[in-house]
């Protein structure tokens, strides 16, 4: 049956009349007007007070502010019905979207005016200046991907440039550096070969440097026997299907970090050649060898078939085969294996203050506990305002337990989550309250030091643990000292006081200029609950978009790649959600080259399908889709 346009739409036109009050419609959309402009003059000292470039956006910003006041779903109903905008994507550009449908409801009810192209302008200002702010802070993005990719450092990168190319290639747009670890001398050769390698490559790359920021942290654990476990790879079945390669190394030289070494006295090691081999017995008795692989004289490479354990001051024997005579070696001192405290639900631990070394509970010869665990903390200031029965976190979340005494010099607590055969904790691991309200300097000491080079060095610094628009002006006075323009501004969202007081982080920020904001789901997820977090993030999204600050989503994208090579399918669809965000932050790990090129690939792809947070109606290319001429 042929269809009749005219007819068709009359009908449409008159059943949504009968349906729908057109006039109160318009009296709901200009009340919400009237707040917003109400609500800007409200904020007008604040909005003076940003940058001349955020003026507009923080304008913006306190209109979305005013039309969120509002349970806009009845009236999103209504509008839907009559085929106009619901104002479901009106963050970026609130006070153009309302009148957009107010113009458009005008005409409906045929008192239309010429606004539409004003209207129209706003939409498109508003558009680019967000395109301008991600710019500035983020750098540009690439070809076919807009949302850029961060990545954080691994120390190595300080000394291997090859290292550094291979993350560019792989689609790094921006590399992070944590103060939080190595030091100003490792910092300086890291951002030195990220800057050689991008301009001889031609490939921009921004640096953003973390301050450590308050964190509060497990303290150093007593060590543990000085023992080198050497574990050949092996297949589902146990059988080794792998050697283990590590190097020995003068016990007097500086091993390489985070790589597998044995050091040892004297020179005679280094007299082997490729195709000796050291033979020893090692701690428990087992016969093993190692096998020289090459010697470069600083070192020599050898790799061991069989599983076995050195300690401090195991013999080895060189046969030099080419020489036919056999020479006693002695392994030096092996570093002290750090020693977690374990510990099962319903466990007792201390945390105190002091330096001293945590230690396990300590037991009778009956197995009973004589004396609870203990471990330091970082911050022990924060006692004083911790109360009893309020719940404490350890290790980003995987311990759970409750406060249950307050002292002076130490908090008690029992466990109440652990794994089964119990959660081993270690040093330098996350301690969060998440109902205590702790007063914290937004800024430490250690990081006034190191704003000193990072006011120097970096693209943007990243304000760790921002709980109150306080810990950013005392950022900005601490900046403002340093050459401008200095750095800019990236805004940590890791405590439920930060998400809380957003929108006024935001006004205070925004006197700087960039700025973006870092949706750090970690210490959040702890801070606020693991079945809040995907609300959190979704608020956090719709905040900064109605601010046109750029956003990084970060922690534990593909972290399961990134550590063990392959990702897990929540992970994937994690990262699916990401492209949202105007850049994503993948850890490092093994795998780091192989899961950029991952989230690049989701990144291009899911940019077909979503802009922000809009759906975008592309074509199809689903199977069992088919163009009419296919039908016949």
């Amino acid at each position: 049956m042929r269809h009749e346009p005219e007819k068709t739409t009359q009908v449409i036109a008159d059943t949504s009349a009968q349906c729908v009050d057109l006039q109160a419609i318009l009296e709901e959309l200009e009340s919400i007007r009237t707040l917003a402009k109400k609500m800007e003059s409200d904020f007008g000292r604040e909005i003076a007070a940003t940058d001349p470039r955020f003026r507009e956006s923080a304008k913006n910003l306190v209109h979305y502010a005013a039309l969120r006041h509002f349970d806009l779903r009845p009236l999103q109903k209504k509008l839907a019905r009559l085929g106009l905008s619901s104002l479901g994507r009106a963050e970026q550009h609130v006070d153009a979207s309302l009148k957009a449908v107010i113009i458009a409801l005008h005409r409906l009810a045929s008192d239309a005016n010429d606004e539409v192209t004003a209207v129209n302008t706003e939409f498109a200002d508003s558009n680019l200046r967000l395109d301008a702010h991600i710019s500035d802070i983020l750098g540009p993005g690439r070809p076919g991907r807009s949302s850029r990719i961060m990545v954080s450092m691994p120390s190595d990168t300080a000394s291997q440039p090859v290292m550094v190319e291979k993350l560019l290639d792989s689609g790094m747009d921006i590399a992070r550096v944590n103060c939080a670890h190595d030091d100003e001398q490792t910092w300086s050769a890291m951002i030195n070969q990220i800057r050689q390698v991008s301009d001889r490559n031609d490939r921009p790359c921004r640096i953003l440097m973390d301050l450590a920021g308050p964190k509060l942290r497990t303290g150093s654990l007593g060590p543990g026997p000085r023992v080198l476990h050497i574990k050949p790879r092996r297949d589902a079945l146990g059988r080794v299907i792998s050697p283990k390669r590590l190097r020995i190394v003068r016990e007097t030289s500086v091993p390489p970090k985070k790589r597998m070494y044995i050091p040892v006295a004297g020179d005679k090691a280094f007299l082997a050649s490729a195709g000796d081999y050291f033979a020893f017995k090692d701690t428990r008795g087992k016969k093993r060898q190692l096998h020289v692989i090459e010697n470069d004289s600083d070192s020599v490479l050898v790799e061991c078939h069989r599983p076995a354990f050195l300690q401090t001051g195991t013999k080895l024997k060189l046969h030099r085969r080419k020489e036919g005579e056999v020479m006693k070696v002695r392994v030096g001192d092996l570093p002290a294996l750090e020693q977690p405290i374990l510990l099962n639900t319903g466990d007792d631990l201390i945390l105190h203050k002091g330096t001293a070394p945590g230690k396990p509970a300590k037991m009778n010869a009956k197995g009973e506990v004589i004396a609870a665990a203990r471990i330091s903390c970082t911050l022990p200031e924060v006692f004083r305002y911790v109360r009893v029965d309020e719940p404490v976190f350890l290790n980003d979340g995987k311990i759970e337990g409750v406060v249950t005494s307050v002292a002076n010099e130490q908090l008690g607590v029992t466990i109440t989550h652990a794994k089964a055969a119990g959660s081993r904790l270690r040093g330098d691991k996350g301690i969060n309250f998440p109902d205590s309200d702790l007063h914290l300097s937004g800024i430490t000491d250690k990081d006034r030091q190191d704003l000193d080079f990072i006011a120097r060095n970096a693209d943007a610094v990243g304000l760790s643990f921002v709980r109150s628009p306080d810990d950013v002006r005392e950022l900005q006075s601490a900046l403002a000292k340093y050459v401008q323009p200095g750095p800019g501004i990236v805004l940590k969202i890791e405590t439920e006081q930060g998400f809380n007081n957003l929108i006024g982080l935001l006004l205070v920020a925004m006197q700087s200029y960039p700025l973006a904001v870092m949706i750090a789901r970690g210490d959040l997820a702890v801070e606020c609950g693991w079945e809040r977090l995907a609300e959190i993030q979704e608020e956090i999204l719709w905040i900064c978009e109605a601010a046109q600050v750029p956003v990084i989503w970060a922690t534990q994208v593909l972290e399961s790649e990134a550590k063990k090579g392959r990702p897990s399918r929540a992970e994937i669809s994690d990262a699916a959600m990401s492209q949202r965000a105007d850049c994503v932050m993948l850890n490092k790990g093994p795998h780091i080259f192989k899961a950029i090129r991952t989230l690049d690939n989701i990144l291009r792809r899911m940019q077909a399908h979503q802009s922000k947070k809009t759906a975008t109606l592309r074509k199809l290319s689903i199977a069992g889709v088919r163009s009419p001429a296919t039908d016949a």
